[in-house]
């Protein structure tokens, strides 16, 4: 998602737009979340961008971006750049796990199990 919310608007009360505005950022995690996991991934991870606008955004992590729109609706911005891309994450496999799995295909049980 690459999205400008505007945090002031006519005939709107500021804490009403604040909150639809943090409701479909949730909404938006959540559905990504929920999104099927490639092979070997492990969950999803999300690259997030904050700022007045998509050339002053800064990067945070996803859990800090409802304290910044909090304080970007304290310091009066009429709007603001929000961008949240998903990607898998994966999980490193130690040195351990590989000689673990090694020793398992070398063993005379898995042997045994493949010529069944």
């Amino acid at each position: 998602m690459k999205k400008i919310f505007h945090l002031q608007q006519e005939n709107k009360h500021p804490d009403r737009v604040l909150e639809s505005i943090k409701y479909e950022i949730r909404r938006y995690l959540k559905r990504e979340r929920k999104k099927k996991l490639p092979d070997n991934a492990v969950f999803w991870d999300f690259d997030c961008r904050f700022g007045q606008n998509s050339e002053e955004a800064s990067s945070l992590p996803a859990s800090g971006i409802i304290s910044a729109l909090d304080k970007a609706n304290e310091d009066k911005w009429s709007q603001c750049y929000i961008e949240i891309i998903a990607k898998a994450s994966f999980k490193a496999r130690s040195d351990e796990e590989e000689l673990k799995e090694q020793d398992l295909s070398q063993s005379p049980i898995a042997s045994e199990i493949e010529s069944d």
